[in-house]
């Protein structure tokens, strides 16, 4: 799998925030300090459902 971490990961190596993946149908989400360890996946669908609703703010209510 291809790896990929936000541009925003924060300072020194950048290893303070999570990592995904594209898989053909599911996003896979690691914890970048620990990459060994399990993973998540979520259908694309609602992956891109969460981040949008991230964007809109809505995960501070």
């Amino acid at each position: 799998m291809n790896w990929r971490k936000s541009t925003y990961s924060g300072g020194g190596e950048g290893n303070t925030c999570v990592e995904i993946a594209a898989l053909p149908s599911r996003i896979a989400i690691r914890d970048s300090k620990a990459p060994a360890r399990a993973t998540l996946s979520f259908p694309a669908t609602a992956f891109t459902a969460f981040v949008e609703s991230v964007k809109r703010g809505e995960g501070d209510r």
